[in-house]
């Protein structure tokens, strides 16, 4: 795990800049499979799963993630998929929270979560 899993998200309602190229690089070295759209402004990861009951408690544990950290992504649910996406709103772009929270969601799956935990 990452050392970005023991941060916590900052509160954000606008006036700083977003991350730049080389940041946005730097954050996503420390996360797996997690993409970065063109414009530099969107990170995303498509998880599967056997079945619509795993997918769903994905998408609740995310929804837990996201209330602790206050801080919300964006998703695309199916009945054995879903699509997260993270971008800070208020800035217009990637703020540390988004990697932040993907470094969280990915340790969802993690073989390193105790097996009574894991989705």
């Amino acid at each position: 795990m990452t050392e970005l899993v023991a941060k916590r998200c900052l509160p954000c309602e606008g006036g700083v800049p977003p991350l730049k190229r080389d940041e946005i690089n730097k954050f996503l070295s420390q996360i797996k499979e997690w993409e970065v759209n063109s414009e530099g402004t969107i990170i995303s990861k498509r998880f599967s799963f056997k079945n619509f009951y795993k997918t769903m408690a994905f998408v609740n544990a995310i929804a837990w993630i996201a209330n602790q950290e206050n801080h919300h992504p964006d998703m695309e649910v199916g009945y054995n998929y879903c699509v997260v996406k993270y971008s800070t709103h208020a800035i217009g772009g990637l703020s540390e929270n988004d990697f932040i929270c993907a470094a969280k969601v990915d340790t969802l799956l993690s073989e390193e979560m105790p097996k009574t935990c894991k989705i």
